[in-house]
């Protein structure tokens, strides 16, 4: 009885997180009356199907998403290597002021991003970065929490394996790539997939460093395309469908590896 009791409640709540998803689905294929008539409509018997490539077409999508692929690849590709190394750094290296170090680096992930955002911006204007992909992509290739993510995978590692690393004479770039890395797996998988989700949904700073529209991400094009067919409200949805499956799809390969990687180094033994 508990078991079944478990599983209501959380199909449940499960119901409650998906059911926006589901509206925006169903309102995709509804036309604009069906959307603002009451009571609303749950399931669309007449799906308007077109409003998928009124979306893609007209809100010129395909080179958003290329934009955003570009700058999100990059992003997760930099956010990796350097959370890899710092974490090695932290974990395995003896240097004066680790720990204080470690802290401070810490530290940067209690820091808003809207207090240096202005910081930055002029940094980008003053390096000449200004309407690049420099401006994309340079101010998120490193952060604190990966750092900390995969420090804490190596400190789960048995202290035997660096001994007979040592003993076999491997040094620290041997160790890293051919042991600590391939066990730390499950933890790098899953910062791969967070800085895809956060460097895919970024929309406050792209607006402000891109004017050029062939520079702009998806998700300034979803504000543009809301715009643009104001009576069209359908095909904005359509668009954020269109915008969010890669995120959907992404999470679906990857969800066993985000639970593996955020639970690495909790249990010992």
């Amino acid at each position: 009885m508990r078991t079944v009791l478990r599983y209501l409640v959380l199909t449940a709540l499960a119901a409650v997180v998906l059911f926006p998803i589901y509206i925006t689905v169903v309102n995709s294929l509804l036309t604009p009356g069906q959307i603002a008539g009451r009571p609303p409509t749950l399931f669309p018997t007449h799906p308007q199907w077109h409003t998928y490539s009124t979306a893609w077409s007209q809100g010129h999508l395909g080179r958003y998403l290329l934009n955003s692929f570009l700058v999100t690849i990059v992003i997760v590709v930099g956010q990796v290597v350097t959370s890899i190394a710092a974490a090695y750094a932290f974990a395995f290296l003896e240097f004066p002021f680790r720990r204080t170090i470690f802290v401070l680096f810490l530290a940067t992930m209690m820091v808003p991003f809207e207090i240096t955002f202005f910081t930055n911006q002029a940094t980008v204007v003053q390096l000449g970065w200004y309407d690049t992909y420099l401006a994309l992509t340079v101010p998120f290739l490193a952060t604190g929490f990966g750092a900390f993510l995969i420090r804490q995978s190596f400190l789960a590692m048995p202290g035997p394996l660096r001994d007979a690393a040592e003993l076999d004479g491997a040094g620290h770039w041997r160790f890293m790539t051919k042991v600590a890395v391939p066990l730390a797996r499950p933890s790098i998988a899953a910062l791969a997939v967070f800085s895809f989700f956060g460097a895919f949904n970024q929309y406050l700073w792209p607006l402000i460093v891109t004017k050029d529209e062939r520079l702009r991400t998806v998700q300034i094009g979803l504000r543009y395309l809301r715009s643009t067919q104001v009576d069209q409200i359908n095909v904005t949805f359509a668009g954020t469908v269109l915008a969010a499956l890669p995120l959907f799809v992404l999470l679906l390969l990857f969800q066993k590896h985000l639970v593996r990687g955020l639970t690495a180094g909790a249990v010992k033994g």
